[in-house]
């Protein structure tokens, strides 16, 4: 279960990247609405997994700035959804019941029909990010602990088993991002991400892209390792490139 305000964690979870932005203060309107869409980010993101439980309501609802009243409005509607069973006694709480469906073509298409994305802007929006983020490294260079923690979240990502995978090439993508020190770029690209996420959700993970992955997960970590801006921008575009064109592929 991932949830602390210490920023990144050694070993690799959403700890300091994916949670922050996801279980930061709730700013508009409409705080209900705008706490259920934050819950089901946690759930879609894996920041709280499958039978994992979300932190205390005290300490989650401090953490989004809702009242307790508000929060629990928000897991009863995501209980009566499906996506949360709450339990009663010492060790209760409000625990992730979803299951993702089943790829195939029709769910991807299906995400994208009932989400509303364009896939031109998703991609656009998500490469300057991810192109920015990496060019400001270069530029910048890394500390020791930054070098340090990119390089943890690399062998993480190449070590992983098929179904972790995704939440780990996650982690180190979010991981650029929040290694420029910009909390809006982070949670700009965290909120991108879960819609590309959902997108690959729904559909079958094929073991040779993965390698094909790691080269490249290799190649941009090198390029900002060795300050090269240039580097940086022809490794994550090819990144990129690959993913878009695997997503167009499947859905047409």
């Amino acid at each position: 279960m991932h949830h602390s305000d210490s920023g990144p964690a050694a070993d690799g979870g959403l700890t300091g990247v994916a949670a922050q932005a996801v279980f930061r203060p709730v700013r508009t309107g409409n705080p209900f609405e705008e706490t259920v869409e934050r819950l089901l980010s946690a759930i879609r993101l894996g920041v709280v997994g499958h039978g994992e439980r979300f932190p205390a309501e005290r300490e989650l609802a401090a953490r989004l700035g809702v009242s307790r009243v508000i929060l629990r409005d928000s897991l009863r509607a995501l209980q009566e959804a499906g996506y949360v069973e709450s339990r009663r006694g010492r060790f209760g709480g409000a625990f992730v019941t979803y299951v993702r469906p089943k790829p195939s073509r029709s769910e991807a298409q299906r995400v994208l029909r009932d989400t509303g994305t364009d896939l031109d802007d998703l991609f656009t929006h998500r490469r300057a990010l991810e192109t920015g983020a990496a060019v400001v490294l270069a530029e910048k260079g890394l500390t020791p602990e930054q070098d340090r923690l990119l390089t943890e979240r690399l062998a993480a990502v190449e070590a992983a088993e098929v179904a972790d995978y995704r939440r780990l090439d996650t982690v180190l993508h979010l991981t650029l991002a929040e290694l420029t020190g910009s909390a809006s770029l982070t949670r700009s690209l965290t909120e991108v991400r879960m819609r590309v996420n959902d997108l690959l959700d729904a559909m079958p993970m094929l073991v040779r892209n993965l390698e094909h992955s790691n080269i490249q997960h290799r190649e941009m970590v090198q390029a900002v390792r060795d300050a090269d801006p240039e580097a940086a921008v022809r490794a994550v575009r090819e990144h990129l490139e690959g993913s878009e064109a695997l997503i167009r592929g499947f859905l047409t």
